[in-house]
């Protein structure tokens, strides 16, 4: 038995490195002489190890080695350690996923791919963030869900212009730039639906199609570091953390989701809420639900908890309302002949958060509500801030640890190992930053992510 598992693995690795070379010999003869093979973790930092394009074979069969320590790395690349993560001892092989492999079009002579982590044994790093995602996908298909999910990317540019929020004058200050993002992204394959300058100055976001969870975070990955790219081009400093001015609107990191099943989109053509299925509405109950302690993970640092006020459409009230911008779950109907377009928006998390433990901790919220048959409460309209019962979603990362901590379907999805550490980097940070000013913890996390 332990023969057939070795060959099998074996037959794994030479199918990857023949792939691999054919299509490390696509990007030589393009000019692409280096890879960058990227993960995110748990402090919600995108992680690389770079190979020559010539290796690409090579590293696809047998991966290339990481530390697991960097799963208990803190914002400031200080160390914690968990009873599972820490010190110095132990390696993983970080295989190249070559389906997302991608030419960077704002870096000539790189590509792009994610990594899954596997231990020298071959076999899944349980606390890998990207298959966390993964399982709990096919934990989804197996009730016959299809879920289709998308990012939303916001940044500000520095130094920033003077044109108002929403406004054209920043657009025609900054064409070029906003041309040359836009032209990348496509240049990747990336479908962009839409981009535009948003509240505080200087800032914009950018929106991209819908993808499956994983292909989602993929995505999020990928345009953040395309807008670096170009941004870096043009002369420019781009700030991904949750807020940039303590005063001021921060960064968003809202999430799209809708959910599908033999081809129909489950969140329109019922009889629920807003034309819910009952299934949609019963996943959606689930996130609701579960909001307060997926907040460790979507809203992951103290500077979350900057951006995280009322009043400010980041969704701070555990809520939702169709088509409520100060709800932290807002439901988006959609035009009436547009079937993909119903779909659901979580306004309360931010950029700090790993997209793959967000996909992924959302499906396991929302499936959890399914199983127990969750029905949502009535809606909010307006802000929630004037409505009678309205209930505060954790205004620190203490407060949503605490939930996270108790929570048995969030430890249950994400396996013991992946959840002490993400506790104990939330506690770690929490630590780090204790005693510092508004002020001083958005400067040291403004430029991190």
């Amino acid at each position: 038995m332990e023969q057939g598992h070795s060959t099998a693995q074996r037959e794994q690795a030479r199918r990857r490195s023949q792939e691999a070379g054919l299509a490390a010999a696509r990007l030589t003869a393009e000019g692409v002489r280096t890879v960058a093979l990227t993960w995110v973790d748990v402090a919600g930092l995108t992680r690389v190890k770079v190979v020559p394009t010539t290796r690409l074979a090579q590293v696809a069969a047998h991966g290339v080695g990481m530390s697991p320590v960097f799963d208990v790395y803190l914002v400031d690349d200080s160390v914690t350690s968990s009873p599972y993560i820490g010190g110095p001892d132990g390696d993983l092989r970080l295989i190249p996923d070559l389906d997302r492999l991608t030419v960077l079009a704002a870096q000539p002579g790189w590509a792009w791919a994610p990594v899954d982590r596997f231990e020298q044994s071959g076999q899944p790093y349980d606390a890998c963030q990207r298959q966390f995602a993964r399982r709990m996908t096919e934990r989804a298909a197996e009730r016959g869900i299809e879920l289709r999910m998308g990012f939303e990317t916001e940044w500000v540019v520095d130094p920033p212009l003077a044109g108002p929020a929403y406004g054209m004058a920043r657009v025609v200050e900054r064409s070029a730039y906003v041309g040359d993002v836009v032209g990348a992204l496509e240049a990747q394959g990336v479908e962009v639906l839409q981009i535009h300058p948003e509240y505080t100055p200087g800032q914009f976001e950018v929106s991209v199609a819908p993808a499956d969870p994983v292909g989602a975070a993929d995505l999020a990955v990928l345009v953040r570091e395309t807008i670096r790219a170009v941004s870096l081009q043009h002369g420019l400093t781009p700030w991904f953390g949750p807020v940039v001015d303590p005063e001021g609107v921060g960064n968003g990191g809202h999430v799209h989701l809708s959910l599908w099943q033999d081809g129909g989109n489950l969140c329109r053509g019922g009889d629920g809420p807003c034309g819910m299925t009952p299934t949609s509405e019963a996943f959606l109950a689930g996130i609701l639900d579960a909001l307060p302690a997926l907040l460790a993970i979507g809203a992951p640092t103290p500077a979350s908890y900057l951006r995280l006020a009322p009043s400010r459409w980041a969704g701070a009230f555990q809520c939702w309302g169709p088509e409520n911008r100060e709800a932290a779950l807002r439901f988006v109907p959609g035009p009436p002949g547009a079937e993909g377009a119903a779909n659901a928006e979580v306004k309360s998390f931010d950029p700090a958060a790993n997209p793959y433990l967000v996909t992924g901790s959302l499906i396991a919220a929302g499936l959890a509500g399914l199983e127990a048959g969750l029905r949502l409460p009535e809606p909010v309209s307006g802000d929630p801030v004037n409505a009678e019962g309205s209930r505060r979603l954790p205004a620190s990362l203490t407060e949503a640890l605490s939930h996270f901590t108790e929570s048995a379907v969030l430890r249950e999805a994400l396996g013991d190992r992946l959840f002490e550490a993400i506790v104990s980097v939330r506690q770690a940070e929490t630590k780090l930053f204790d005693g510092h000013s508004p002020q001083e913890i958005a400067e040291a996390t403004r430029g991190r992510y």
